[in-house]
């Protein structure tokens, strides 16, 4: 039992795999590849601060220890989930003491997205001075979440996830350096590298409870049935609320407007299998149906309401169909944004313009008083008008131009409109001869 305490913990595959030099590292080619950024940056022998972007498992961590390793400085590490202020002034504290040595430092800023304002600007004097060379990593877009001033200072790299041949490049070192017995039919190897979804460190920890499970049934080859059964295979990877969604639902939207079926509902189904809210992804699509399609295609805007509606009745998965067969409609919708654009520019006007008199023919008059003041008084009723419509009458306030915000584009319902407008203004000349 003695033994059983003493012994030293079993370190994961993700550490065992984590490379040592920069030749070692599966992915980041345009960042890492002869003549690209970091490594030249790495053979300048300069060292600079830089925050590392990407989305989580792609090496950012991994990126920060070789910077250390390879300029030979102290490594410094936090994160900035669990540390504050104090942390930063203790590390810099650590960080004189290395320097009084001969060592420079790094710091490591793991999720440095989550910093509020004060806890990045108590880096800056630190970064300023060339006490520390500050490395952030962030799975969040640095022009949102980090100080312009911290920014300034430091280079930003994109990282990209990894692709499925890296991904199997990595299968290939697992079982060289530590699964040599672990053996994968073609398709099972497909499989996780599919639920990986480009995470490296996420198909690392695939393949180690691939071979607890392989070895506990005492199997030697590993198939996708095997998979399924012995191991709980998540969604992918979505970070809800984080740039990864913001940039999928922008993609749906733009498919939806470009008039992409098949690509609207290839990024509504990878939402939905990401774990999206069949609920936000119903306002968004009544919400594109008002502003990419409006008056070129009035269905479209019910079809989108009812689906959501359907949805909230039937849930998921069976209303979730009811959203995919309003995607497609939309899609392929005549599209206009006239009605879109007129309420902006009207909106914009009303907040510049000042506070015009309504003219009085127009006013209400529900007493005797406004009567005799002249409320309504010359107002025209439209019914009573040849073809309902009072030719050359204003409805604007007194001295504003027609502003001809709303124009019909020529497309869907949207082409009869303007066929309506331009009589109804021919109607309007005609009456002021």
């Amino acid at each position: 039992m003695a033994d059983l305490f003493q012994s030293e913990p079993v370190r994961p595959l993700a550490e065992l795999l984590r490379p040592a030099h920069l030749d070692e590292v599966i992915g980041q080619s345009h960042l890492l590849g002869a003549g690209k950024p970091l490594r030249l940056a790495f053979q300048s022998g300069k060292l600079h601060s830089m925050i590392l972007w990407g989305p989580p498992g792609v090496g950012k961590t991994t990126l920060a220890r070789l910077t250390a390793t390879a300029f030979q400085c102290e490594f410094i590490a936090l994160s900035a989930v669990f540390s504050g202020v104090k942390d930063i002034r203790a590390a810099m504290e650590q960080a004189e003491q290395h320097l009084a040595r001969g060592r420079h430092t790094i710091l490591f800023v793991d999720e440095i997205h989550r910093f509020n304002k004060s806890q990045q600007d108590a880096l800056l004097p630190y970064a300023e001075s060339g006490l520390v060379t500050f490395i952030g990593a962030t799975t969040e877009n640095p022009s949102f979440e980090v100080n312009s001033a911290l920014l300034s200072r430091a280079q930003v790299y994109v990282l990209k996830s990894l692709s499925d041949d890296e991904l199997k490049q990595l299968l290939q070192r697992a079982q060289q350096h530590a699964l040599a017995d672990l053996q994968f039919e073609e398709q099972a190897a497909d499989t996780l590298v599919g639920y990986a979804d480009g995470d490296a460190r996420r198909f690392l920890n695939l393949l180690e409870q691939a071979n607890t499970a392989a070895r506990t049934a005492g199997v030697a080859v590993i198939t996708t049935a095997f998979l399924q059964g012995a191991l709980s295979l998540n969604a992918r990877r979505f970070d809800n609320g984080g740039d990864n969604f913001y940039d999928q639902i922008s993609a749906l939207h733009k498919s939806v407007r470009g008039s992409h079926p098949d690509a609207a509902l290839y990024w509504l189904t990878r939402m939905l299998d990401g774990g999206a809210d069949p609920r936000y992804l119903s306002r968004r699509i009544v919400r594109m149906a008002w502003e990419d399609i409006g008056l070129a295609d009035p269905r479209a805007m019910q079809i989108a309401n009812d689906a959501a509606l359907t949805y909230e009745r039937l849930g998921s998965p069976e209303g979730e169909l009811a959203l995919a067969q309003a995607v497609i409609y939309l899609a392929v919708a005549a599209k206009s944004n006239a009605g879109y654009n007129a309420y902006n520019q009207a909106r914009a006007f009303v907040q510049q313009d000042g506070s015009r008199e309504v003219p009085v023919h127009l006013r209400n008059a529900p007493t005797r008083l406004m009567k005799e003041l002249g409320y309504g008084h010359a107002y025209r009723y439209a019914h009573d008008e040849p073809n309902a419509y009072a030719a050359g009458e204003t409805y604007l306030p007194e001295g504003m131009d027609e502003p001809r915000w709303y124009r019909p584009v020529p497309r869907g319902v949207e082409a009869k409109i303007g066929e309506k407008l331009a009589q109804l203004r021919q109607w309007d000349d005609d009456a002021k001869r």
